[in-house]
């Protein structure tokens, strides 16, 4: 797992970035054999410094036109429970864990991660277990979701927040 994308959409979500750059979940990425993670912050207001150290680099940035390039170089993609940043991630192949904001009210985030998590898509967790899961999770118990099929996204998405 050489490198890990951290995306929080178009959103803010610093207690994601704030756990996933400190120095505990720094380490247990680096165990697993991460040598760049890279953030996505969108509109937060915490912007960790990138920093470079041997075999270890954090980059940051806030927005780019695209992020299918950064989700293509990536080894494992860290990333709130946005429905579009499940989806992109999904489809190009990648193992994905879904950090849930809690302090987001009547969401539906929660709901989505637990039936990506159900369906084996996906491993989720909350800002407070987040170095306890990089340390324990197996990524190779995850499934493909398939692929090409956003209409089939689209009805589970229904269902979880309850349209259908």
């Amino acid at each position: 797992m050489k490198s890990v994308f951290v995306t929080v959409g178009t959103t803010s979500f610093d207690e994601l970035i704030a756990a996933v750059s400190s120095p505990p979940a720094v380490r247990a990425l680096r165990s697993r054999g991460c040598e760049q993670l890279v953030l996505q912050i969108g509109r937060g207001a915490l912007e960790p410094a990138p920093r470079r150290a041997p075999a270890f680099a954090l980059d940051v940035f806030r927005f780019k036109e695209s992020l299918a390039e950064d989700l293509r170089r990536a080894d494992l993609v860290i990333s709130h429970a946005g429905a579009g940043s499940c989806l992109e991630t999904l489809e190009e192949g990648k193992p994905l864990l879904v950090v849930i904001n809690e302090k987001l009210m009547d969401n539906h985030q929660l709901e989505l991660a637990k039936q990506l998590h159900r369906d084996g898509h996906v491993l989720y967790c909350n800002c407070s277990t987040l170095v306890e899961t990089l340390q324990s999770m197996d990524l190779s118990t995850l499934k493909p979701f398939p692929p090409g099929q956003p209409e089939k996204f689209a009805l589970f998405l229904d269902k979880v927040v309850g349209f259908e």
